[in-house]
Order: C-alpha cells, then sequence, then structure tokens
C-alpha cells in the first residue's frame, strides 16, 4: 500500500466514525432530570386580611362598624408605610 491509498482509507474511516457517533448522539433520547414534586406552601395566616374579609362581607353596614375602620386605617397606613397611629387610652387605665 502506499501512502496515498493510507491517507484516503483513514479519511473514510474517520468520517464513518464521526457520522456514527452524530447519528447516536442525534437519536439518544434525553432522560427528564429527576425533580422533586413542588412543596405546597401554607400561606401565613394574617389577621388583618381576616377582618378585612369580615368587613367585605359586612357590605354597607361596614361603613358604620367601629371596628371595619380601624382595619381601613391599618390597611391603609400598611399600605403607605407609616407607622400605626397609637391607640387612644381608654378612661379606666387612669385610675
Amino acid at each position: 500500500m502506499d501512502g496515498k491509498l493510507l491517507a484516503r482509507l483513514g479519511a473514510v474511516v474517520f468520517v464513518a466514525i464521526a457520522i456514527t457517533a452524530t447519528a447516536i448522539e442525534m437519536t439518544r433520547k434525553e432522560g427528564a432530570p429527576a425533580e422533586e414534586p413542588a412543596r405546597l406552601a401554607e400561606p401565613v395566616r394574617d389577621p388583618l386580611r381576616e377582618a378585612q374579609r369580615r368587613c367585605q362581607q359586612l357590605g354597607q353596614s361596614a361603613a358604620s362598624d367601629a371596628d371595619c375602620m380601624r382595619v381601613w386605617a391599618e390597611t391603609r397606613d400598611r399600605f403607605l408605610g407609616r407607622a400605626p397611629a397609637p391607640t387612644a387610652p381608654s378612661q379606666n387605665q387612669g385610675q
């Protein structure tokens, strides 16, 4: 065998191996990565939110309810980022 024929034979073998490797890689199925099932996070209990729901269910009568007025003021303060207003001391505390 002369060198030219040997080089051609080597090139053909190399190309055949490259094509075979490419075909195997393209037909290989990717396994889906094993994922942990999503954990359901329990929502944090917010008493202000519960009071808002109660006032919502009261409907029009909530406008005259003192507790709902307090809840709306606290909600507004939280939304605006203000510190809640201090509660007025009751008359029974000083005696």
